[in-house]
């Protein structure tokens, strides 16, 4: 440590006769301060450019994903050569990214400076590590049992879609979590990767963003088995249990067990945390080889192996890693692989009750599709974070949708069971209905705006008596659940409805006063309406009524007849559809 301090006060002083007068406000203030305690510091510098990434809604999942790929992959190769060469030729360890604009490295605080005062570089973050949260409710239970679907698999109606002849079939769900041990019975046969007569195929199917051991463990001792599962590992394994189990809940299923969502589901799945602990470059390096899948060597990127969809059961919080100033790198990332066609489902976190308490990325995005937790008995778990988004001071609604996530029973390594609790077990259920979406209407891959709207939509509405910001609980949505509870069934329903990938506007504005109700409705739309149609829970229509001429403000006043529960909309414009649920009291 002596020596450090005097190795950084001798540069210091070079540095304060050398640069007096330059401009060092692009180094991150967190980032100096490591300098007291280290000399080589891990850092993410973002390099400068202004291109953005342009797409159109009428792709296939196929044309977005190869699209996107190509451009980012021109962008960093324009922005970031003279970089890159000058830090190769310093001879220093470089990891270029494309899906954001940026570079990971290790630098000494006269590097930091020095590349602090380049045209080409935007800002220079510590790469800080941050740690998993879920709860642990019973360490280990039973191997299996009975083939019953779990009691989240039953409450959102997953096995009723599964009655309809959709499983999940040729959909690819994504995990980025601790790893995950994929020789467990219920979880093998729905590898991507799996051979049942030859040698597994790990290439495009695996990644491992773990290449060293994280200091914060605090171990005394470092070798090659520090970790179980070791690093940069080319198979999947899972060094923590946590992965394990949300995969489960995507996808998993054996004959004694019925855990996951999409059982026919395929997945792939990269790890990004070194025993429970993260970093934004570990989190991005994952999200980047989901947009474009690689061998296991990093080679021969291919954009037609990404997958559907995105299960993100992790946070970074300010506080180990992620602040206001590098936000917008992961912001980016999660916007680009919306572009490329990809649904990033994204846990609320574990800071609940309190309002204001969804406050980490990737939950805090506008991309994001944002899942709180709910309990057996279908209300809101008091862990669960509630919005708005106040640390980026933009107030937004979150969560999206809130899915079963107290006491689920899922995978753990080495073939065993156990139930967990919090919102990283809500996020895999929503993941798995996007596969089950999809499984139903092809036509619906990579048209992720479309998906959301129709799990918002067709959601179970849920309302509260904690009110938040703008946002009272009466009302839905509402920063507790979203827009309620997820329905499987009912999302397939709609899904299936859907010829035409514009069928489903996300941005027609409709508003559905009061809701709940006793006895009567309006309807506000800014389209107009030629066709109205009002479905119970079970799928019974209640109302039909088409419109000689064409409305945009509805009333129903002969509803106090109806038994309460929920109750689906379907608003009709021409050719396109609208969804809206309402309770009825």
């Amino acid at each position: 440590m002596r020596f450090i301090k005097l190795h950084l006060l001798v540069a210091y002083s070079i540095l304060s006769v050398s640069m007096i007068a330059q401009d060092f406000s692009k180094i991150d203030t967190e980032l100096l301060s490591q300098f007291d305690m280290q000399e080589e510091v891990k850092v993410m510098i973002q390099v400068r450019s202004s291109s953005q990434v342009n797409t159109q809604v009428n792709w296939t999942k196929h044309k977005k994903s190869n699209e996107v790929y190509q451009q980012l992959v021109e962008r960093a190769n324009n922005s970031q050569s003279d970089l890159l060469n000058f830090l190769n030729n310093q001879g220093y360890a470089v990891k270029s990214f494309c899906l954001v604009n940026a570079i990971a490295t290790k630098l000494d605080i006269a590097a930091v400076y020095e590349l602090s005062q380049r045209l080409d570089i935007e800002r220079i973050y510590w790469d800080r590590p941050a740690m998993v949260d879920y709860i642990i409710d019973e360490e280990e239970v039973l191997r299996s049992r009975m083939a019953e679907p779990e009691w989240g698999i039953k409450m959102i109606q997953a096995d009723s879609v599964w009655s309809l002849g959709y499983t999940g079939e040729n959909v690819v769900i994504a995990g980025q979590d601790t790893g995950y041990d994929y020789e467990h019975p219920s979880l093998i046969k729905k590898y991507r990767g799996y051979r049942e007569n030859a040698d597994d195929e790990h290439d495009y199917n695996w990644h491992d963003a773990i290449h060293e051991i994280n200091p914060l463990h605090g171990d005394t001792l470092i070798t090659d088995t520090t970790n179980p599962c070791g690093l940069d590992i080319d198979h999947p394994c899972d060094d923590n249990n946590h992965g394990t189990h949300t995969m489960g809940t995507m996808i998993g299923s054996d004959d004694e067990n019925s855990i996951g969502v999409a059982p026919d589901a395929k997945w792939i799945a990269c790890r990004n945390m070194e025993r429970g602990y993260g970093s934004p470059s570990t989190y991005i390096e994952c999200f980047e080889w989901f947009l474009a899948p690689t061998k296991l060597d990093g080679t021969e990127a291919d954009p037609s192996m990404s997958p559907h969809v995105i299960a993100n059961s992790w946070g970074c919080p300010e506080m180990e890693g992620c602040n206001a100033a590098n936000w917008h790198l992961m912001d980016e990332a999660v916007e680009n692989l919306r572009a490329a066609g990809v649904v990033v489902v994204v846990s609320a976190g574990n800071s609940g009750s309190g309002c204001e308490s969804v406050r980490n990325p990737a939950a805090i995005f506008q991309g994001s599709f944002s899942v709180g937790a709910t309990a057996s008995n279908d209300t809101i778990a008091g862990f669960s974070s509630r919005g708005p988004v106040a640390v980026d001071s933009s107030f937004r609604l979150k969560p999206d949708i809130a899915a079963p996530g107290v006491g689920v029973r899922s995978t753990i390594r080495n073939g065993g069971f156990a139930s967990f609790s919090g919102t990283s077990m809500a996020g895999p259920h929503v993941a798995g209905v996007v596969g089950l979406i999809i499984s139903a209407n092809p036509a619906l891959a990579g048209q992720v705006e479309i998906i959301e709207e129709i799990i918002r939509s067709t959601a179970v509405p849920k309302t509260t008596n904690q009110d938040c910001g703008d946002y009272p609980g009466s009302e839905i949505p509402n920063a507790v659940y979203g827009y309620g509870r997820i329905d499987a069934l009912a999302a397939v329903e709609q899904a299936l409805n859907v010829s035409n990938t514009n069928d489903i506007v996300s941005s027609w504005n409709t508003k559905i006063f009061p809701n709940p109700t006793i006895d009567y409705l309006q309807i506000q739309s800014e389209r107009l309406i030629n066709k109205m149609v009002i479905v119970d829970a079970l799928g019974q229509v209640m109302y039909r009524r088409q419109f000689d001429y064409p409305l945009t403000v509805i009333n129903i006043d002969d509803i106090e007849r109806w038994t309460n529960g929920v109750y689906h909309i379907q608003l009709w414009n021409g050719h396109q559809v609208q969804t809206q649920s309402i309770i009825k009291q």
